[in-house]
């Protein structure tokens, strides 16, 4: 009997085998991993405690783009075999998605997900509270430069 570990490989293997062999692997279990959650999603195999064929498009398509992002944050750090089993999985997973998707245009049951194209993450100043802010209205000099927008703006003056 052939005693396993959490990650699905026999505990033997795993004395003998290099820090890298035991990363290569996990990584292995966690493409596949996705990449038969996504085909089960897509009603491509059956859910492994239930039998039933599930459908959601639109978590398939995260899991999907969750492995395109895998794929790209690990550019240049996998061997052959990852790499072949990453772009297998992703052709495999594109494939049956767009199927799914064509095969349910004309049905309103499916909806098409919509496209995602994450927006670059900009650094966003977080704002210190001021608990004992006084607003102090000033008023400009009349001018002729200044708008009436310029002339409603309030100024908040910090008190400790």
């Amino acid at each position: 009997m052939v005693v396993m570990n959490s990650a699905g490989l026999p505990e033997d293997s795993l004395a003998n085998a290099s820090r890298e062999e035991i990363h290569s692997a996990l990584f292995l279990n966690l493409v596949m991993h996705q990449a038969s959650t996504a085909m089960m999603l897509l009603g491509k195999m059956p859910h492994p405690e239930t039998g039933e064929h599930l459908m959601d498009p639109e978590t398939a398509k995260l899991l999907i783009d969750q492995l395109e992002m895998i794929e790209a944050k690990t550019k240049g750090n996998l061997d052959a075999q990852e790499q072949k089993v990453i772009k297998q999985a992703l052709s495999a997973l594109h494939m049956a998605f767009v199927e799914v998707i064509e095969g349910h245009a004309g049905s309103a049951s499916v909806p098409t997900p919509p496209s995602f194209t994450p927006a670059p993450i900009a650094p966003t100043p977080t704002p210190v509270p001021t608990p004992t802010a006084t607003p102090i209205v000033t008023a400009p000099a009349p001018t002729a430069a200044h708008s009436n927008d310029d002339e409603s703006r309030k100024k908040f003056v910090k008190k400790y």
